[in-house]
């Protein structure tokens, strides 16, 4: 597979030209403030699992509109711990606890949010559904509620990822002070929206993080699931316009102008999912000082994998 982007020395000077709306932190402050008014319970109970080294509980809590999302902690000591929230990729739900074993079996607690309405593309599944229509959509996720930010789908999985962030610290093993959130692909965007919606978190690892820069990628990408707006816009000739102003509150390039933690991102420069242009566009965007990007120039969109995941937990012990 060749280099999908640009020469890797322009990619490290690419900033990219996202617009934000002028209300944009008006519109999360009200998103997030309508959540917490709903709060919903904070179930926490044993799961059944044959793992026997390590402690799993299944979590349920309120997130956006009060609606319960599900979420695994699994953990090597009841003592508090260093913790790692994890937002899953496209497609995918929380699974199953044993395929989530790497951080707590590196001594950090690791919170796995489900995703709302996902969970039958790969893994083993999720258990949170997403109980809101949308209009006419594109089949997948990308599309729905896409003409008005208030009703996109991605608005209420942000909104879940900093619930379960403000509601951490009734959590079994979790150390509130020592907080760091990560993912991959869609995680890794969901990622950076929660560095920058919620004041628990204390550094951020998104690898090939989708939902950054969405013109170039609705423009460039030829794969899923950029494409799936794309495809919908082939259609929906005369909406373009109020497509991408949706799309401009949840790109992740806006909101790492607001990340000021600590900050490890991947990039695989033969990535034809997400462009290695518009990670860069998102990491050079970054407010935080301590901030690296790890670049891999013959991998796609599996990044570093393990590897990195290597790298990932050094530069996180050094942090917290």
């Amino acid at each position: 597979m060749p280099h999908t982007d640009l020469p890797l020395a322009e990619l490290r000077d690419c900033r990219g030209d996202v617009t934000e709306p002028d209300d944009f932190d008006p519109f999360w402050e009200q998103s997030l403030d309508q959540a917490r008014q709903l709060a919903g319970e904070v179930t926490t109970a044993a799961a059944a699992t044959p793992l026997t080294s390590l402690t799993v509980d299944d979590v349920t809590f309120g997130g956006f509109g009060g609606e319960p999302v599900r979420a695994w902690v699994i953990r090597s000591s009841d003592r508090p711990a260093p913790t790692v929230v994890e937002f899953v990729g496209y497609g995918g739900g929380r699974g199953n606890p044993a395929e989530h074993l790497r951080w707590a079996s590196a001594g950090f607690t690791h919170v796995v949010m489900d995703v709302r309405g996902q969970g039958s593309a790969w893994g083993s599944g999720g258990d949170t559904p997403d109980p809101h229509g949308s209009a006419a959509a594109f089949p997948g996720f990308m599309t729905r509620g896409i003409e008005d930010p208030a009703t996109y789908y991605y608005r209420r999985l942000i909104v879940d990822a900093v619930r379960l962030l403000d509601q951490l610290g009734t959590l079994p093993g979790v150390d509130p002070d020592r907080i760091a959130v990560t993912g991959v692909s869609q995680g890794g965007g969901i990622a950076l929206a929660a560095a920058a919606l919620s004041p628990t978190v204390r550094a951020v690892l998104p690898d090939v993080p989708f939902l950054c820069h969405f013109r170039r990628s609705v423009e460039l990408a030829t794969t899923t699931p950029y494409n799936e707006v794309a495809r919908y816009l082939a259609v929906h000739r005369d909406r373009t316009d109020a497509v991408f102003r949706t799309l401009s509150y949840v790109d992740a390039v806006s909101f790492a102008r607001r990340i000021t933690v600590p900050a490890l991102f991947s990039v695989g420069l033969m990535d034809d999912v997400v462009l290695p242009s518009t990670v860069f566009a998102a990491f050079n965007a970054l407010a935080a000082t301590d901030r690296r990007i790890e670049v891999y120039g013959f991998n796609g969109h599996d990044g570093g994998g393990v590897a990195h995941w290597q790298i990932q937990v050094d530069w996180l012990t050094e942090r917290i």
